[in-house]
C-alpha cells in the first residue's frame, strides 16, 4: 500500500505526516490491519527496538475532585462508588510503590485527584518521593497532580520530580464538550511549565468519547506541536455513573488503528499504551505492543487492571522484553534534548484517569448504545488506600 509505505519511510526520518494520510490510517479497513500495524511496528522498532518499559501508578488521593470531567470516576457528584480517600502517608505511598518496582516497573507515577496542587500539596508530594526514593534508588518518579501554578514545577522538579504528566485528551474545538471547570488552554499551559521547568511532558488523549477522527488527529498534531516526550493513548472506560457511562463505540480494531496513527505522528515518542487496553483490545492486547513500546503494570487509579503476571507473560509470548532500569527510555536525540530518560506517565491532567478494567473473558459483541457495561469494569479495590496488597 502506498500509503503505509510512505508512512514508514517518514517514520523512520522523523517527518511528520500530512493530516490527511493521518486520517486514512484511520480509514483504513479490517482487511488492512495487519498491514498498518506491521508498518507502524517498523517505526517502532526503529527508534524503541523490541522493549517495554513498565510503568507503575499509585493514587495517592482517590476521588473528592472538584472538577466535571464527564469521562472521569473521580469527578465532581460522582456516583460510581470507587474507592475515596485522602492523602496517602509516605510509608503507605512508598510501600505501593516497591510493589511495582518489584514487579518490573522503572517508573513510578505519583496521582492525586484535584484540581491542582496546593503548596502544601508539594510539601506532601516531595516527602513522598524522599520515602520512595529511600526504598527504590535509581527509579524514576512522574507527578500527575492537575494544573500548576506558577513556581510549583520548579519545586516539583527539586523534589525529584522525573516526569509530569498532563493529557490534552481530545483536540480543542471538542474540549468544552467534555469538561466545563477548566480550558484545554489550561492543560496546554501547564505542559509547557514542565517544559520551561526541564522536566519530561507527558501528554497524551482519550479514544472512545465520541470525537471523530478529525478529534483525533487535532489533539495528536497537536501535542507533536508542543513536542512532549510521551503519549499516552487512553481508550474510554465508561463506568456507570458517569455522563459517558453508555459510550461504548471502540472495537479492538478501531483501537490499533489509532495506536498506529499515533505511531506515524509519534515516530521517536514514547507512545504508552494506557488506561481502557484490557477491555477495548481483549485478545488483541498483544498486537499493540508492535505499536506502543509502554504500558503500566497492573491496577490503574480507580479500577483494577489486567493481573501483572498476566502483562509479564503477553510481553515475553509476543516476544518482547521489559526495559530494565539502565536503559535510556528515549532515542538520544531526544533524552538529550529532555534531559531525562523520557517515558510516560498516568493518564490523567487534573488528577483523573481513564481507569482500565480487569481483563475477563468478556464476550467479543459490542453491547448496545443504551447498555452499561458494569460487567467489564471492575473497581480497584484492593492496594493504596486498602489493606488488601496490590496488583503488580
Amino acid at each position: 500500500m502506498d500509503l503505509l509505505n510512505t508512512l514508514v519511510e517518514k517514520g523512520l526520518r522523523r517527518e511528520l505526516p500530512t493530516r490527511e494520510e493521518a486520517l486514512a490510517v484511520l480509514a483504513t479497513s479490517d482487511d488492512e490491519l495487519l498491514d498498518v500495524v506491521a508498518a507502524a511496528g517498523r517505526v517502532r522498532r526503529k527508534w524503541f527496538g523490541r522493549r517495554v518499559k513498565l510503568n507503575y501508578l499509585v493514587n495517592l488521593k482517590s476521588g473528592l475532585c472538584p472538577e466535571d470531567c464527564s469521562y472521569c470516576s473521580q469527578r465532581l457528584g460522582s456516583e460510581t462508588g470507587i474507592l475515596k480517600y485522602t492523602w496517602l502517608k509516605p510509608e503507605d505511598a512508598s510501600k505501593a510503590a516497591a510493589a511495582g518496582v518489584a514487579g518490573g516497573a522503572k517508573r513510578v507515577c505519583l496521582v492525586a485527584s484535584g484540581r491542582g496542587p496546593t503548596d502544601r500539596d508539594i510539601d506532601r508530594v516531595s516527602k513522598t518521593i524522599e520515602a520512595i526514593k529511600e526504598q527504590n534508588e535509581g527509579v524514576e518518579v512522574c507527578a500527575c497532580l492537575g494544573l500548576l501554578s506558577e513556581g510549583q514545577a520548579e519545586r516539583l522538579r527539586d523534589a525529584g520530580v522525573y516526569a509530569y504528566s498532563n493529557n490534552l485528551n481530545t483536540s480543542e474545538a471538542t474540549y468544552a464538550d467534555i469538561t466545563t471547570t477548566h480550558t484545554y488552554a489550561d492543560r496546554v499551559d501547564t505542559v509547557r511549565k514542565t517544559q520551561e521547568a526541564g522536566m519530561s511532558a507527558c501528554s497524551g488523549l482519550i479514544s472512545g468519547m465520541g470525537e471523530t477522527d478529525e478529534d483525533l488527529v487535532d489533539v495528536v498534531f497537536s501535542l507533536r506541536e508542543l513536542n512532549v516526550d510521551s503519549v499516552p493513548v487512553n481508550f474510554l472506560i465508561p463506568f456507570e455513573g458517569t455522563p459517558l457511562a453508555k459510550e461504548w463505540n471502540l472495537t479492538p480494531q478501531r483501537a490499533l488503528r489509532i495506536l498506529a496513527m499515533v505511531r506515524f505522528v509519534h515516530p521517536d515518542v514514547e507512545v504508552r499504551l494506557a488506561g481502557g487496553r484490557e477491555i477495548h483490545l481483549r485478545s488483541l492486547q498483544p498486537l499493540a505492543l508492535h505499536l506502543a513500546n509502554s504500558i503500566f503494570l497492573g491496577d490503574y487509579l480507580t479500577s483494577e487492571g489486567q493481573e501483572g503476571r498476566a502483562d509479564l507473560a503477553m510481553i515475553a509470548d509476543a516476544g518482547f522484553e521489559v526495559e530494565d532500569m539502565d536503559t535510556t527510555t528515549l532515542p538520544a536525540h531526544r533524552s538529550d534534548a529532555a534531559g531525562c530518560g523520557g517515558g510516560s506517565c498516568g493518564p490523567c491532567g487534573d488528577g483523573d484517569t481513564e481507569p482500565a478494567a480487569q481483563a475477563q473473558a468478556a464476550p467479543a459483541a459490542q453491547a448496545e448504545p443504551d447498555e452499561a457495561r458494569t460487567d467489564l469494569v471492575a473497581v480497584r479495590r484492593r492496594g493504596a488506600g486498602t489493606d488488601l496488597p496490590p496488583n503488580a
